[in-house]
């Protein structure tokens, strides 16, 4: 019988910030699983809690932060685990791409010491054979002259040459998820459909499962099966590619999505008015409220359990006023 458990599974994941101002609550009970071979966008403002999210899950949090909740890999429940346990988890069957590749690799060894490395401590390879498969994971993010270059130090290319060496070394052990922060942000339009479409490859052959973490919109349309909307540390929206773009039924997701630049219309961009939340004092409500077109006084005294849209419906939405009503409110101009 085949084994249907998830690669991996939040339960109520939370991480919380010691300041001298007070606790900062940066993420607030989020839930999600994921497939093999499927791939999670999510997406949302600076701050809104996408990146602490995936530090937490990695264990790779500041020293002033905390996570509580599960993060099951496999069942097994990657949070509290110890050092040398997780470390044999990371790099291997999770990896991560991150958002600055400047200060992820090391500045004073040589892109093919770090690249080995990894081979040798995951894989047992030797540094030659695991130098003939660096090269070739190079190659496959289209680093020219993979053979010479490899030799290089990171201050010796370009930021998209870097954040391409990044993905390679994620990409070295076949991980079974891969979480990837930002990771088209430096790369121009051509070499962002160049990723993406390697990342599609690596599904296709290894079922690899993706949490793409990105601001940009047509990344998710391009490469995601689902899309979870955080802002304020919280999940606002999850449901399908498909619905988000389509059926959007928060009124942040249509306020982000009201916002992309589009070529069938003219005049200002739209944009939702005002800033996002203090996260050292949070709203008792919606943490959207302030922002909302669409607030009521309930809004802003209780907050919205993230609850199923509709019986038959995979949506997943925090907000207390229906659809039906946004739908009819938008038609009237509000």
């Amino acid at each position: 019988m085949a084994d249907t458990t998830p690669v991996l599974q939040v339960r109520d994941l939370s991480v919380q910030f010691r300041t001298n101002d007070g606790p900062v609550y940066a993420v607030n009970h989020v839930d999600f699983e994921l497939g093999r071979g499927q791939t999670l966008g999510i997406v949302g403002e600076s701050g809104s809690g996408k990146s602490q999210t995936m530090l937490a899950m990695m264990g790779l949090l500041a020293r002033n932060g905390t996570a509580s909740g599960e993060v099951l890999h496999h069942g097994r429940n990657l949070l509290g685990l110890p050092a040398a346990e997780l470390n044999a988890v990371r790099g291997d069957r999770i990896a991560m791409i991150f958002q600055d590749p400047m200060t992820s690799l090391n500045p004073y060894l040589s892109v093919e010491r770090q690249m080995t490395e990894v081979l040798e401590l995951h894989r047992g390879l030797g540094r030659r054979e695991a130098r003939v498969r660096a090269i070739q994971a190079l190659d496959a993010v289209k680093i020219p002259d993979a053979k010479r270059r490899i030799d290089f130090y990171p201050h010796e290319f370009s930021g998209g040459m870097r954040q391409r060496v990044m993905i390679a070394m994620a990409l070295l052990c076949e991980p079974e998820v891969l979480i990837a922060d930002e990771p088209t942000t430096a790369l121009d339009a051509t070499v962002q459909a160049q990723i993406t479409q390697l990342l599609r490859e690596l599904q296709r052959d290894h079922g690899t499962a993706i949490v793409m973490i990105t601001h940009d919109l047509g990344v998710v349309a391009g490469l995601c099966d689902d899309v979870m909307v955080m802002y304020g540390g919280r999940v606002m929206e999850h449901a399908s590619a498909d619905d988000i773009f389509h059926r959007p039924s928060h009124p942040y997701t249509r306020g982000l999505l009201a916002a992309l630049p589009r070529l069938d219309t003219t005049g200002p961009l739209a944009s939702i008015p005002g800033n996002p939340p203090n996260m050292n004092a949070l709203p008792p409500g919606c943490p959207f409220s302030a922002r909302c077109r669409f607030v009521e006084q309930r809004c802003v005294a209780t907050m919205p359990m993230l609850q199923q849209l509709a019986p038959t419906s995979r949506t997943l939405r925090a907000c207390h006023r229906p659809v039906a009503d946004l739908d009819a409110m938008e038609a009237a101009g509000v």
